[in-house]
């Protein structure tokens, strides 16, 4: 599987664990040349897409700001620390043996897993401060199966 396909596949479910669907209302600043937001547009605006969306389906109101920007930067976040370790990898995998090819791979898997418990605990403080009718279209957004592309 090449990195791209692996890149994608992460990102993927990076979403769909982040909601299943589109996601919170994107106010990133305007992004340094040397950040992944720079190199990679079109996938940052997918995730800012998704923030949207997910923030419109679940009603978000302006008492829910705090915890809903949290866990919006919480999934910004995990994708740029996800895309800066897909470019360190993808720089350096032609020169990697395999087992260096391997154990970078492990490393991705296990900031994929990080991020995702960051996500949970984000959301979870998110989730507390949703009414119970939010509450009740969240427990559907999160029971959807991926979508694949």
């Amino acid at each position: 599987m090449n990195h791209e396909r692996i890149r994608a596949l992460a990102l993927s479910a990076l979403l769909t664990l982040a909601g299943a669907a589109p996601l919170a209302h994107a106010q990133a600043s305007a992004p340094a040349a040397s950040s992944p937001r720079a190199t990679v547009p079109r996938r940052f605006d997918l995730v800012d897409q998704r923030i949207a969306s997910l923030h419109e389906q679940l009603k978000i109101t302006p008492s829910e700001a705090l915890p809903w920007n949290a866990f919006a930067r919480t999934i910004r976040d995990n994708a740029e620390s996800m895309e800066r370790a897909f470019q360190r990898r993808a720089q350096q995998l032609p020169t990697m043996s395999a087992e260096q090819a391997l154990d970078s791979y492990a490393d991705i898997a296990q900031l994929h897993a990080r991020n995702m418990r960051s996500l949970s605990k984000s959301f979870a403080k998110l989730y507390r401060a949703l009414t119970p009718e939010q509450r009740q279209i969240a427990d559907q957004l999160f029971r959807k199966p991926p979508r694949r592309r």
